[in-house]
C-alpha cells in the first residue's frame, strides 16, 4: 500500500459513530479548522461593531461592547451549527446527545448560566461600568473589567476581587460614581462646651476651602448637629472628585488639619467624664 493510500485510509478511518454519521480524523480536523476560522472572523466582527459601526453614535462604550458580545455569540452559535452540518454530522442525533448531557450536568451549570445571564443584564442595563467605584459583598474598589461571567474589582490595596455577575443583580450594590465621581464626605467633630460655635464653623469652612481635594464649585457647609453628652457635635460636609477612590486619605488629611487648627485656637476636644459618689458602702457612677 502506497503512502497516500495509507494516509487516506487512516484519515478516513471511522473513530466513532454518531447516529448515521461517522466521525473520522478528517472530520475532526475539518471542524477544528473551521471553528478557529469562525472564532477569528467573529472577533474581528465584534471589534468592527464596537469600534466602527457605533463609533460615531451616542451609545456608551459599555453598551456597544454588550451589543458586540451578543452579536459575536449569535454568530458563533449559528456558525457552529452550519459547520457541523457541512461536516456531515446528523444534528438530530447531536441534539439527543446534548439533551442527555444537559440532564446530567444541568444542575452543575446553574450558577454558570445565572452568571452568564446576569452578565448580559449588567452589560445592557449598565448599573455599573468600567471605572466605577463600587461596594458589593464587603468588597470596595474600582471596576476594571466586566465579562459575561464575572466582574473584576481592584481595591485600594491593589487586590483583584472577582465578583460573580449574579451578585450585582441579586445583592445590594453601592455605586459611588453612578452618575459622576462627585462624592460628599462627612466629618463629625465634637468640641467642649463653652467653645464659640461660630469660630468652629469658620475654622472648618476655612480648612475645607484650602484643601485642594475639596470641590470649590460645590459649597461645603457645617452643621451644628446636636448638643451632645460631652460637647457640641458638628458635621463638616465637603464634596470631592479626586478622592472618590480613597476617601480615607481625605478624612485623614482634613482631620490632621482640624487637630492643628484647634490647637492653635485653644479649642478643646471633650472627653467623657463621670462623677463617683460613695453612699452607704455602695459605689454609683453618675454621668457628668
Amino acid at each position: 500500500m502506497h503512502f497516500w493510500d495509507k494516509l487516506y485510509y487512516y484519515v478516513n478511518f471511522p473513530l466513532l459513530k454518531l447516529g448515521e454519521s461517522q466521525i473520522t480524523a478528517w472530520t475532526i480536523a475539518y471542524i477544528l479548522l473551521l471553528l478557529v476560522l469562525l472564532y477569528t472572523i467573529t472577533t474581528r466582527m465584534k471589534h468592527w461593531v464596537v469600534d466602527r459601526l457605533f463609533a460615531k453614535s451616542h451609545i456608551e462604550y459599555g453598551t456597544r461592547e454588550a451589543i458586540g458580545t451578543i452579536v459575536a455569540y449569535s454568530i458563533v452559535a449559528v456558525g457552529t451549527l452550519v459547520i457541523l452540518d457541512s461536516a456531515g454530522i446528523n444534528l438530530s442525533a447531536l441534539t439527543i446527545v446534548a439533551g442527555a448531557l444537559g440532564i446530567g450536568i444541568g444542575f452543575g451549570l446553574q450558577n454558570v448560566t445565572t452568571n452568564f445571564i446576569s452578565g448580559l443584564i449588567v452589560l445592557l442595563e449598565r448599573p455599573i461600568k468600567v471605572g466605577d467605584r463600587v461596594q458589593v459583598e464587603g468588597a470596595t474598589g474600582d471596576v476594571v473589567k466586566i465579562s459575561l461571567r464575572a466582574t473584576t474589582i481592584v481595591t485600594n490595596d491593589n487586590i483583584a476581587v472577582i465578583v460573580p455577575n449574579s451578585e450585582f443583580i441579586s445583592s445590594k450594590v453601592i455605586n459611588w460614581s453612578y452618575k459622576n465621581k462627585d462624592v460628599r464626605c462627612n466629618f463629625p467633630i465634637t468640641v467642649a462646651y463653652g467653645t464659640d460655635p461660630e469660630l468652629v464653623r469658620d475654622i472648618l469652612l476655612e480648612i475645607a476651602e484650602e484643601h485642594p481635594g475639596v470641590l470649590k464649585d460645590k459649597k461645603s457647609d457645617v452643621l451644628l448637629d446636636q448638643f451632645g453628652e460631652s460637647g457640641l457635635n458638628f458635621i463638616l460636609r465637603v464634596w470631592t472628585r479626586t478622592y472618590t477612590s480613597k476617601p480615607g486619605v481625605l478624612h485623614s488629611e482634613i482631620n490632621y488639619e482640624i487637630a492643628r487648627r484647634f490647637e492653635q485656637h485653644a479649642i478643646q476636644l471633650p472627653s467623657p467624664q463621670r462623677d463617683v459618689y460613695v453612699r452607704g458602702g455602695e459605689i454609683k457612677v453618675m454621668p457628668d
